[in-house]
């Protein structure tokens, strides 16, 4: 009876025509945006910390006041003439230089200066300078360098010290007394080694030795010219 009645309702939901549906299509919108999209933020309406300029701001200290010059002023001095000589000569430190200058009034200055050198000889240069030519020096050299020759030192300290010796008496100990033990030496037996056996000589004879082997094959022949 079950297996009847599921076969009437499937032959009548067989029977019935598909209608589709009269309410209108909910219109899709994608999740993502669109290409060229551009969010818009509405402004911040926090204040900033740092104070506001203002252009019209001027600072309360006045500037400073300098001497007006005249426009005809000039700053470049013509140079002045001069001049200086001074020297050192002291025989304990082997200090002996001197030097000199003079300049006129067109900047042109000439002088000279002397050193001592170790070697015993005394350096001159001669000098000359201007805003032309520039540095112009001459070098040259009097007398003959010296070295002396190297003597080993014969100085030989002798250390001695200045407070004395201590002088400690020598202990005195009195030998200990060692007794002699009571117990007697042990007295040990001589060994006795046998005698060594009487050496006989072999009575086989002599092996008579033959000569060496000589080869079957002759010698080879080198050829004395190439």
């Amino acid at each position: 009876m079950k297996v009847f009645i599921i076969a009437a309702l499937m032959v009548v939901v067989s029977g019935q025509s598909y209608k589709p549906s009269s309410y209108p299509v909910a219109p899709y919108k994608p999740e993502y945006p669109a290409p060229g999209y551009r969010p818009s933020y509405p402004a911040p309406a926090y204040k900033p910390s740092y104070p506001e300029y203002k252009p019209e701001y001027k600072p309360s200290y006045s500037p400073p006041a300098y001497p007006a010059y005249p426009a005809q002023q000039n700053y470049d001095y013509p140079p002045m003439p001069y001049k200086f000589e001074w020297a050192v000569k002291d025989d304990y430190t082997y200090n002996d230089y001197a030097h000199e200058e003079t300049s006129d009034d067109k900047g042109y200055v000439t002088g000279s200066y002397r050193t001592l050198l170790p070697d015993g000889r005394t350096q001159i240069v001669n000098y000359k300078a201007d805003d032309y030519t520039g540095y112009v020096a001459d070098v040259k050299y009097e007398g003959e360098a010296k070295y002396p020759e190297y003597k080993p030192s014969s100085y030989k300290p002798s250390y001695a010290p200045a407070y004395p010796s201590p002088a400690y008496p020598s202990p005195a100990y009195p030998s200990p007394p060692y007794n002699k033990p009571a117990y007697p030496e042990p007295a040990y037996p001589k060994p006795s080694y046998p005698a060594p056996p009487a050496y006989k000589p072999s009575s086989y004879p002599a092996p008579a030795y033959k000569p060496a082997y000589a080869p079957a094959y002759p010698a080879p022949k080198y050829p004395t010219k190439y």
